[in-house]
């Protein structure tokens, strides 16, 4: 299971989001259907798909973290960002999967920030898709908990505005 986090633009239109990547038959296996099978009031999960009736690979739950607000969020959410999801999605299983079908095998969580105050979709789409692939990337990686450790040990405080030196 890889756990990843990442974030692109500022304002309204940045985008966070978290994954997981992780094999179909498994936790993450049964934690995508469980998502997938588990709406909520303002919170609904879909596939991502690449085109309509073409779901990207690995197949992608997309869960939005803030509960749609109004019918322009929620036209960015399930448009642009879920765009931007299923490019990020895309560019990465191209450079991680060499094989046609490996990709199969694995499938991925999205848990997607937009914000209810953004309003430029192409900014929406281009930040999700490079938060996407960023967080894909980073959870391909030393697991972050390692890397948050090594740091504190070794002095160093994260570039967090809410943790002054005083910690």
């Amino acid at each position: 299971m890889e756990i990843g986090e990442g974030f692109a633009g500022s304002g309204a239109e940045a985008a966070h989001l978290n994954t997981v990547l992780g094999h179909r038959v498994g936790p993450t296996g049964t934690a995508f259907a469980s998502a997938l099978a588990s709406p909520t009031t303002g919170h609904l999960p879909f596939l991502v798909v690449w085109e309509p009736n073409v779901p990207v690979t690995p197949a992608t739950v997309f869960i939005n973290k803030a509960a749609i607000a109004s019918d322009r969020h929620g036209e960015l959410t399930w448009g642009a960002a879920q765009a931007g999801v299923a490019l990020g999605v895309t560019r990465y299983a191209s450079e991680r999967f060499g094989l046609p079908g490996t990709a199969d095998d694995y499938v991925l969580i999205a848990a997607v920030w937009v914000d209810p105050e953004a309003a430029d979709e192409q900014l929406v789409l281009h930040n999700n898709a490079e938060a996407t692939y960023d967080a894909l990337v980073a959870g391909a990686r030393q697991p972050q908990s390692t890397a948050a450790i090594d740091a504190l040990r070794s002095g160093r405080l994260p570039n967090n505005p809410y943790l002054g030196r005083s910690h």
